[in-house]
């Protein structure tokens, strides 16, 4: 395992211990999910009881592999606690998420937790953000205009940058788990991350972007010092 990976599951492993049998957790995507969904399998095998109710069909398949119990979130709308990773985490713990492309998801799961907890190495964490590209989930129609829509709205929030059409490795166009598209802005900076939501939530065609505020409580951080846990004030 590299070095990347092992603080990834230092993290995981960290936030393993917030859970009890009884809980309903939401299951993050993404590289670091994928090692909490593996810790917390092993912990199922010895008999904690869980559900899990996953954010992606990779994370879905993922765990049902590792026989982790799922459930939808129609049978269990309101979670416990939901573990997930992140792109970048910035001031007052907010975060930039959506590199794995499934942040409508995430974003709907959060939303359904009682808690958040966010795990990642330590270089994720960024005074500003925007060094990482924000994804931006929009429907595949006139994308071009919505293109244009989302330039003129990042504008007022002071943002400007160039917007990518997200393709898989093999060159195909990127689809999501619920049949949208995603425009990568690399907008470098972000100033405002409260008003850039705003204005994106306003754009016709933007069914979610990746700034998640005010969800995440607490971030594991795992470093070559060790892990550090921020709390949001």
């Amino acid at each position: 395992m590299s070095d990347a990976e092992t603080l990834k599951r230092q993290a995981a492993a960290r936030a393993l211990e917030h859970v009890r049998s009884g809980m309903k957790l939401g299951l993050g995507t993404g590289s670091t999910a994928k090692h909490f969904v593996e810790l917390l399998a092993e912990r199922v095998a010895q008999g904690l009881e869980v559900v899990g109710v996953p954010t992606s069909e990779a994370t879905r398949a993922q765990a049902e592999s590792l026989d982790v119990p799922l459930g939808t979130l129609d049978e269990y709308p309101a979670l416990d606690l939901v573990v997930d990773g992140a792109d970048e985490v910035g001031p007052d713990l907010t975060l930039i998420k959506g590199g794995g492309g499934a942040l409508l998801r995430e974003k709907i799961v959060a939303s359904a937790a009682a808690q958040m907890i966010v795990i990642a190495d330590a270089s994720k964490k960024v005074p500003t953000l925007g060094t990482f590209p924000l994804p931006i989930e929009v429907v595949d129609f006139g994308v071009a205009a919505i293109r244009r829509g989302i330039e003129k709205a990042a504008r007022r929030a002071g943002c400007q940058g160039l917007l990518t059409l997200r393709r898989r490795p093999d060159g195909h166009v990127f689809v999501t788990d619920q049949g949208h598209l995603i425009l990568d802005a690399a907008f470098g900076v972000i100033p405002d991350p409260a008003a850039l939501a705003a204005c994106l939530a306003d754009v016709p065609g933007v069914v979610e972007h990746g700034l998640f505020i005010n969800l995440a409580s607490r971030v594991i951080l795992a470093g070559a010092d060790g892990v550090t846990v921020l709390d949001r004030a």
